[in-house]
């Protein structure tokens, strides 16, 4: 290898939350690579045990993982996990959440009582992450402190809006979930200081 090809550092980043807030979606708007999917038709054995309310015309579900990738710059390549957003899948989580360096919870302001097990699941785990509202369309809209009040987020969580269908939108929150962890560990390496 000649100077100068070196390889870019790699850090992944989960991207997790409810069922039907865009994973796939956010995934998809913002990979270099032709993303890896696991959507599978939701079928009648998901009848009483799939909630639909406010995603009634959601048709497919992911039942492993979303893959994406996107390279910052010629040092930085980030790999991109999609969680399954359905309780019965939840077992991957942590499987998928190893060797993270943080995640993004995508929250959808119709169901945002389906964010609490990511939130819960990351404070649990310590793994940073940046809450990012989904902003779809014909969706009631909330200030950010709103929505922090109602998730019961601290300060220290940055809370963003975003639209998963939107490359630049996407890149921000991903930017921004970098530039979290980046202060965290400042702010970690000053109190040993």
């Amino acid at each position: 290898m000649e100077h100068g090809d070196e390889l870019p550092t790699a850090v992944k980043i989960l991207v997790s939350g409810g069922f039907g807030a865009g994973k796939t979606t956010l995934v998809g708007a913002v990979s270099e690579i032709v993303p890896f999917h696991t959507e599978e038709s939701l079928t009648l054995s998901g009848v009483g045990i799939d909630d639909l309310s406010g995603v009634e015309q959601k048709t497919t579900t992911t039942v492993a993982m979303d893959f994406g990738r996107i390279t910052i710059h010629n040092q930085l390549a980030v790999f991109l996990f999609g969680t399954p957003g359905q309780e019965r899948y939840w077992f991957m989580w942590d499987e998928l959440a190893s060797g993270a360096l943080c995640a993004v919870v995508l929250a959808d302001t119709r169901r945002l009582e389906h964010s609490f097990s990511a939130i819960d699941y990351f404070e649990r785990a310590g793994l940073p992450f940046v809450m990012a509202v989904n902003c779809f369309d014909h969706a009631r809209s909330y200030p950010v402190e709103s929505v922090r009040a109602a998730l019961s987020l601290g300060p220290d969580v940055p809370v963003l809006l975003c639209d998963a269908r939107h490359r630049d939108s996407v890149k921000e929150v991903l930017v921004q979930a970098v530039e979290h962890v980046l202060a965290a560990e400042v702010r970690r390496q000053e109190t040993r200081g």
